[in-house]
């Protein structure tokens, strides 16, 4: 398209298109390899006024920028793993006494879109980059994942449990939305 700047990405696992918008700003599609460029300019130009605001909403944020982690090295990673590891479970110690849940198994993982999850096992997973995060936005992560033990969806019963370990959840919130993983 000629009026936004975009990388196309070709996968074999995309069943459709689909538009990132990062925090820097960039466009990046995801396209199945069965769909014609043509196909693809008529999406995002269809799609145009979504993906032009979301431009303007990330270029007027003052992003957090992690570093470049794509390519560590297997050591690096691993050590990159075990100070998030022991991060984590210090955050867990401490919020947990608010909430007094159980949980199964803690794990730290390389989430390519995603802080952190719980599933409904019990188990919390935690991106590793949680490490290089402000201790204030890694403690907001762990508190969300930990309100999932209770309340399995975004209610305002959850949002309410987050509240009571971070009031300030909604400003963490935001300012961890202008940091992509």
């Amino acid at each position: 398209m000629n009026n936004i700047s975009y990388t196309l990405k070709h996968s074999s696992r995309a069943r459709r298109l689909r538009i990132t918008v990062r925090c820097d700003a960039s466009v990046v599609v995801t396209a199945p390899y069965f769909f014609s460029q043509s196909k693809v300019e008529k999406f995002l130009a269809d799609k145009a006024g979504w993906v032009l605001k979301k431009i303007s909403f990330f270029k007027k944020l003052n992003p957090i920028v992690l570093p470049k982690l794509n390519r560590v090295g297997a050591q690096e990673y691993r050590s990159l793993k075990m100070q998030a590891k022991i991060l984590v479970r210090e955050k867990i110690a401490k919020l947990n006494q608010i909430y007094n849940f159980p949980f199964n198994r803690v794990s730290i993982k390389n989430i390519r879109s995603r802080w952190g999850s719980c599933s409904k096992k019990g188990n919390l997973n935690f991106n590793y980059k949680i490490i290089h995060l402000p201790v204030e936005l890694a403690e907001y992560i762990v508190a969300h994942e930990i309100c999932h033990l209770k309340e399995l969806n975004h209610s305002s019963r959850f949002w309410a449990l987050v509240a009571r370990a971070v009031p300030d959840y909604k400003a963490r919130r935001q300012k961890l939305k202008s940091i992509f993983v």
